[in-house]
């Protein structure tokens, strides 16, 4: 370990004063009505302080929250499932901002562009989410906010406060830190916010052995180590706002430079990645009501190629051999690659104009329009070896524009009934430019596929309906029953859409869910349709001091983005299926449908002269079906459970966790998805707080448990991943990723 690190982690840990984060409130634009919220769960601010040293991922956050589990990325990166469905089926917003992942495996998502540190709150709707919250989306929504302005109270004159912390990890030898200052007025405020982490690739847990590569140059893994797991990152915020009255304008400019995210279910890595934000707002409030009107737009330039753990030649080095995964090679010819370049630059631009308005004290109406504008541009620059001597053109001038109007009444029919109705409209059309390979003539039949999508009519509309019907009703005051409706539509997406080569190497480089497998495009795809059942009976003490929720949901998916292996030869579905390998496949509408329940609770156990005891649990369970190939939909969490033993005194909050995952047997053929084993883990949390600071540690994987994650894709992470599979240092399929082994860490955070 190197001096820098033992210097950090003995001042973490000899820290004598942390800051319990006090809660940083807007004045609040205040609306009559109903304004209660239904379906919705929170990320509470206990759990934000609680989780933000243990992870540089924000999706990482939502561990808590019932039906949400992970779909397995980069360090950062990790993407939402909601009941069985993830990504781009679900509604992901950051500080009110609709955004896209901008790269053909979607290394850069939404929740990547703000640190755990820069969260405010968290909101997530699980299946059932108000047309409000945003459509174009059949699973869900997901809100992230980061923390508010606050301006100086009346007669105050002026506030300068401000939060510094620092946080270790043992596995990976993970650290990094924020700070954030703002000066505040009664009326003006300005505040920066900036946070870095990095970590090198992290050790599994147990006897795990990676692959043991023969003809390797330069960069060797120990045998416990799991490749293509380390990261940097550092997202910066400015904010002003301007207070007067009842009416608040908020600017906020963000910037993320992320030199590298390597990823260990992906046969490439990201090694740049900038992003530029600029969010304007205002928020009002009248006699009638609240009027809050946005405006954002987002510059992402992306940048992947071939990482350390990734750079491995197999041959003679000499003697005009070919070079493999960015073996330095000069000049590049058809025996001779110097990597593989891969840039995707876009563009977001979005307006949103949302108003509440107070028909009655009992009945609150909502009304929005929204527009967004999505450009995106994917090319592969020549670079030898099969891959030049032009550009490879994977979208060009890719188009994907949304324009929104929604209605929604909440009305408070009597003290035991609360409903939402919702309407919303969403007129989606895509498009793309010519395709062009490395070269038309090469080989992968790259002229014969280019030739075929450039003849065809490329733009595409959609017109989605949303709509949502939820109710709650008190039957007492310690027992509620809500139920709901919703029907959800989504268009395809433009890496759904547009990517048009059958060409394995090509296809392998368009894959967004992990598996190892390679991707083609389909302009014939239909929107999905969905229709969700959902109800959650909750019984709570009075005060909620403990509380049981069980909420089981059902969804049938008409016309579901699934996938059929493809036969690049003859550009037909395959007759005969590849088992126990890598394939390539082409999205395909299909029919689905997915059913669960979730349940949640927790329970104080006892008042003690040694401190206060509670118990929390959570227990998830998601069963998904292709109802049109009888296969098993790919990614879904098999059941899992959290148990929690919870321990409070004074300063102190403490805690141990027992994780519980079954084992995965029901896997997706098409996809020759990997089964997981089961296991179990133990985690240990500790945290003291001061009035200005805190001061946390734990032991994450206490036992050192060698285990696979089921949802984590499939192990590429080294090795020559853009070559024959016959090959020994070629990732061979059968290995899932390995989650991490055991990690100690500590952070702290003062408040001044």
């Amino acid at each position: 370990m190197s001096l820098k690190r033992l210097t950090l982690a003995a001042a973490i840990a000899a820290l004598p004063f942390a800051v319990r984060a006090a809660d940083t409130t807007l004045s609040t634009v205040v609306v009559t009505g109903a304004k209660e919220e239904t379906a919705a769960s929170k990320v509470g601010a206990d759990t934000l302080q609680t989780l933000r040293p243990a992870t540089s991922d924000t999706a990482q956050l939502l561990r808590d929250i019932p039906g949400v589990s992970l779909q397995g990325a980069g360090g950062v990166s990790s993407l939402p499932i909601v009941h069985g469905l993830a990504d781009e089926r679900l509604r992901l917003t950051v500080d009110g901002m609709d955004l896209y992942a901008a790269c053909p495996n979607h290394m850069n998502t939404p929740l990547s562009y703000i640190d755990p540190t820069q969260v405010g709150a968290i909101k997530v709707w699980a299946g059932i989410a108000p047309v409000s919250a945003g459509g174009d989306a059949i699973g869900g929504a997901i809100q992230v906010e980061s923390l508010p302005p606050a301006f100086a109270a009346p007669g105050q004159g002026s506030v300068f406060k401000g939060e510094v912390g620092a946080f270790y990890r043992s596995n990976g030898d993970a650290y990094g830190g924020n700070l954030s200052a703002s000066y505040a007025s009664e009326s003006f405020h300005v505040s920066y916010s900036g946070a870095t982490a990095q970590s090198d690739n992290y050790k599994a847990g147990g006897d795990f052995k990676n692959y043991d590569f023969t003809g390797r140059l330069g960069h060797t893994l120990p045998r416990d180590e799991v490749g293509s797991t380390a990261y940097e990152t550092r997202n910066h915020t400015l904010g002003l706002a301007f207070k007067g009255g009842n009416h608040l304008v908020e600017a906020k400019v963000g910037y993320q430079d992320m030199p590298y995210q390597l990823y260990p279910n992906q046969r490439m890595d990201m090694l740049d990645n900038e992003s530029t934000k600029l969010n304007l707002r205002y928020l009002g409030s009248f006699d009638w009501g609240r009027l809050e009107a946005r405006l954002y737009h987002e510059h992402v330039d992306h940048y992947m190629d071939f990482g350390a753990d990734k750079r491995y030649w197999y041959g003679s080095a000499s003697g005009g051999s070919t070079a493999l995964n960015g073996t330095p090679c000069s000049p590049i010819s058809s025996s001779c690659a110097a990597g593989m370049p891969m840039y995707t630059e876009s563009k977001t631009d979005g307006a949103q104009v949302k108003a509440e308005i107070a028909l009655s004290a009992k009945d609150l109406l909502r009304l929005g329009a929204e527009l967004h504008r999505y450009q995106l541009d994917d090319w592969w620059p020549p670079s030898g070896a099969g891959m030049w001597p032009g550009t490879f053109w994977n979208i060009r001038d890719g188009e994907r524009n949304r324009d929104a109007l929604f209605a929604e009444w909440e009305a408070k029919l009597s003290p035991q009934w609360l409903t939402l109705a919702g309407l919303r409209y969403e007129h989606v059309t895509t498009n793309a430019g010519s395709a062009v390979g490395y070269n038309p003539a090469g080989g992968g039949n790259q002229g014969r596929d280019a030739n075929l999508f450039n003849a065809r009519d490329h733009k595409r509309t959609f017109n989605n309906w949303d709509m949502t019907l939820l109710a709650k009703y008190a039957l007492n005051p310690m027992q509620d029953l809500e139920f709901g409706f919703a029907h959800k539509e989504r268009a395809p997406s433009l890496y759904e859409l547009y990517p048009w080569s059958t060409w394995q190497m090509a296809a392998l480089m368009n894959n967004f869910v992990g598996d190892g497998n390679g991707y083609v495009g389909n302009l014939d795809l239909k929107k999905e349709k969905a229709n969700t059942l959902s109800a959650t009976f909750d019984w709570h003490a009075t005060d909620r001091a403990w509380e049981f929720k069980a909420t089981p949901y059902y969804t049938r998916v008409d016309d579901y983005i699934d996938a059929v292996q493809w036969d690049a030869t003859n550009n037909i579905p395959r007759t005969t299926p590849v088992v126990n390998a890598f394939t390539v496949l082409k999205y395909m509408n299909q029919d689905a449908r997915l059913y669960g329940l979730d349940l949640s609770g927790k329970l104080p156990l006892a008042k003690t002269g040694v401190g206060e005891f509670g118990l929390k649990g959570l227990l998830n369970y998601t069963n998904g079906k292709n109802r049109t190939t009888g296969d098993e939909l790919y990614n879904i969490m098999p059941l899992n459970a959290k148990l929690t033993l919870t321990h409070k005194l004074g300063g102190w909050d403490n805690a141990v966790e027992l994780v519980m995952v079954k084992g995965k047997d029901k896997v997706s053929d098409v996809r020759n998805e990997i089964k997981t084993p089961g296991y179990s883990l133990i985690n240990l949390r500790a945290s003291y707080g001061w009035k200005q600071a805190r001061v946390d540690f734990g032991i994450e994987n206490l036992f050192d448990k060698l285990y696979y994650l089921p949802t984590g894709g499939t192990y590429v992470g080294q090795g020559t991943t853009m070559t024959n599979p016959a090959l020994p240092n070629y990732p061979q399929w059968g290995t899932a990723v390995p989650g991490p082994g055991r990690s100690l860490y500590a952070g702290f955070n003062y408040k001044f």
